[in-house]
């Protein structure tokens, strides 16, 4: 049973409180990313764009420099007056929300953990930490592989000699965290699949079954990400989204078992 029985006022206040602490973590974590940007934008923000950013010059070495070889860099400007202020306001907010997460998690979960059942608060205690987990993971290969991937290879991409590629700031920013983000989400789809395989949508035969249909999609989608056409480059790619996809089914049978307890219980 929940811990306690609260009234639609108490449960009101409790959310009023939850939403002020919210907020006072996020203003903190804002002033200090705020503080701290121009010492880690050149060698973090902007690392991607440099041709001596790690991963280049690891996929250099492996590949003897056929492949991200060489020195080009690409050249990043700002266009509007205000261009960089407000690239620095967005980026210590979005930076804020990222550290502040696990925090704002906790938050969430000391407002729902006393509405739930003694059984509901380990699914969803996992729920909260293994995705807070997989989206940071995603995050990381975002930043440290995909996003430099795409963005190498687009910058040195040309249809004209006469057309030089000078990247805005707007652009370069619009792109470094749309690809962060979409990694992240992506990296969600094994605790998706875990939710699926517990209501009995999902189960680990249907994955098995439709492995080789899984690994064809996943290749198309690596070649999109990393249209350079080396094979290298493209198992970098495809190999953390293969993996994703054998967690999920890994996971998937214990949401299988839990489903199937479930049912044997209502029965």
């Amino acid at each position: 049973m929940p811990q306690a029985e609260m009234t639609f006022w108490d449960h009101l206040e409790e959310l009023r409180k939850t939403l002020f602490r919210a907020i006072e973590i996020l203003l903190v974590a804002f002033v200090v990313c705020f503080a701290v940007i121009p010492k880690i934008f050149d060698t973090f923000i902007l690392g991607p764009s440099k041709p001596d950013f790690f991963l280049y010059e690891w996929i250099s070495s492996v590949t003897g420099g056929r492949v991200f070889g060489g020195g080009v860099s690409a050249d990043i400007i700002a266009i509007n007056v205000t261009t960089q202020f407000m690239t620095h306001i967005s980026v210590a907010f979005a930076l804020a929300v990222i550290v502040a997460f696990p925090l704002l998690v906790v938050e969430l979960w000391r407002f729902l953990e006393p509405a739930l059942y003694k059984g509901e608060k380990g699914p969803v205690g996992f729920v909260f930490t293994f995705g807070s987990v997989m989206f940071y993971l995603g995050c990381a290969v975002g930043y440290a592989v995909v996003f430099p991937i795409m963005f190498r290879f687009l910058t040195e991409y040309t249809i004209s000699d006469a057309i030089a590629n000078r990247i805005s700031l707007d652009s370069y920013m619009h792109n470094f965290f749309t690809m962060i983000f979409i990694m992240g989400v992506l990296f969600e789809i094994p605790l998706l699949t875990w939710l699926l395989s517990r209501i009995g949508a999902v189960t680990p035969g249907l994955l098995r079954k439709y492995r080789r249909h899984a690994i064809v999609i996943l290749l198309i989608l690596a070649a999109v990400i990393t249209p350079t056409g080396d094979p290298f480059t493209l198992m970098v790619v495809f190999l953390p989204l293969y993996l994703l996809f054998e967690l999920g089914i890994l996971l998937s049978l214990a949401g299988e078992r839990a489903h199937n307890r479930h049912s044997n219980e209502q029965e």
